[in-house]
């Protein structure tokens, strides 16, 4: 039996990294029309408000994005329609009925020039086509005038997708050796923590207990493990977990190599980590770091 106020969140991106986490961890908050493309493609303006329409949703929460940061340099057009005028779209819908909206930005918004964690107030300078269309997402939801959460994370990973994490554990069978940057300085967060602080943030707002709504606590928030590494320091905490769990038949020798020696099509910044006092300072809550973070996420996988 349904209880009387119970939310209608509309979950678009239900089977990416954070999308199938999230369908878990919001289960208990509502009752969930979660989609995916090819049924609701942001691209599709039209297909999504029907959507949107037929739902009527009390909270929408987009986990989709165009997310192949080297592709979008060829591919601005789409690139910018699902992260630059699909999320102000979504905005537009929640504020017609009187709904709310949560975002997922990035890091690649800000060029790395910064030598100590950004906040959430630091100009966003973008050094390529997906940070540009990401940051426009952003500024589309916040003039949109509906009540927002928009969490920027970073080097986002998990055990399901395309990631960093299950590429290295992946070639570690079938390479000796294997090249990684070691001069550009993140913090590798986990799909799962994205997804559980999402939930305890939206579980604070929806409860009567508490004084938090969405409308007196919309804003932007930066939502990443705490701490920072290189990809390389990441990737030997990855292989030392990979030993250690017997993850994989052998581990490959590490090279670290400036970014120069592994040139991409899109330009990535030296320094990308941020911080989040704001988010600990709002709600309680403390976010662990990128390493333990990644001991929880690898100790399923054995």
């Amino acid at each position: 039996m349904k209880t009387q106020n119970r939310h209608k969140i509309l979950l678009i991106g239900k089977d990416g990294q954070v999308g199938w986490q999230l369908r878990r961890t919001l289960a208990p908050l509502g009752d969930i029309a979660a989609y995916d493309h090819p049924h609701l493609d942001l691209a599709d303006i039209d297909l999504t408000r029907a959507i949107i329409k037929e739902v009527q949703p009390t909270l929408i929460v987009n986990a989709a994005a165009y997310t192949d940061v080297d592709k979008a340099e060829g591919d601005s057009d789409k690139a910018m329609a699902i992260n630059g005028i699909a999320p102000g779209m979504l905005a537009e819908e929640a504020k017609k009925l009187g709904a709310g909206i949560v975002h997922y930005s990035t890091d690649y918004v800000f060029d790395g020039n910064k030598a100590s964690p950004y906040t959430e107030k630091d100009k966003a300078n973008p050094l390529n086509v997906y940070g540009k269309t990401k940051l426009a997402g952003d500024q589309a939801i916040q003039d949109s005038g509906a009540p927002y959460l928009i969490f920027r994370t970073s080097w986002v990973y998990g055990i399901r997708g395309n990631n960093f994490m299950r590429t290295l554990l992946k070639l570690f069978a079938e390479r000796e050796e294997i090249s990684i940057v070691e001069d550009q300085i993140g913090a590798p967060t986990w799909s799962r923590m994205i997804a559980e602080v999402t939930a305890q943030v939206l579980g604070q707002a929806f409860s009567p207990a508490t004084d938090f709504s969405l409308k007196n606590i919309s804003g932007l928030y930066n939502l990443t493990a705490a701490g920072e590494t290189s990809w390389y320091g990441f990737a030997q905490s990855i292989a030392d977990h990979a030993t250690t769990q017997h993850l994989t038949p052998k581990v490959s020798q590490l090279k670290p190599i400036p970014s120069v020696e592994y040139p991409l099509p899109a330009v990535r910044s030296k320094y990308g980590v941020l911080s989040h006092q704001k988010l600990n300072n709002t709600f309680g809550l403390t976010i662990p770091t990128w390493n333990e973070q990644l001991a929880l996420c690898i100790a399923p996988l054995t």
